[in-house]
């Protein structure tokens, strides 16, 4: 058995390396980004992939992570990214808030009598 190269193992500790910045980075979650009004000209999705993209670097990652798209009560986007991906997102001049997305229940249909 020969030992192992200088080349193998660099390729080795890279992959080693890649490993643990993915793990560290935490699995992907779904957050809702609140950004500003689509300007005039520019329809909603055109204009949240494009804040998107600037964020994670390429359409098809977008693309990949954009869930849906809000315009009628606010302009924003749910989108499922990771750990590091939020903070790129949040950096975007366009971006005002980010919440990670939660499913409520409602506590009682009983309102002062009505159902």
């Amino acid at each position: 058995m020969t030992p192992p190269t200088a080349t193998s193992l660099t390729f080795l500790v890279l992959a080693a390396v890649t490993m643990a910045a993915a793990a560290a980075d935490g699995p992907p979650a779904t957050y809702l980004f609140f950004v500003d009004p689509t300007p005039p000209g520019v329809t909603c999705m055109q204009y949240h992939l494009g804040i998107l993209t600037a964020a994670l670097g390429s359409e098809e990652k977008a693309k990949a992570a954009i869930i849906y798209n809000y315009k009628n009560v606010v302009s924003g986007f749910s989108a499922r990214v990771t750990p590091s991906e939020l903070e790129a997102v949040k950096k975007q001049p366009h971006v005002n808030r980010a919440l990670p997305s939660a499913t409520l229940q409602l506590m009682s249909s009983n309102f002062d009598g009505v159902s």
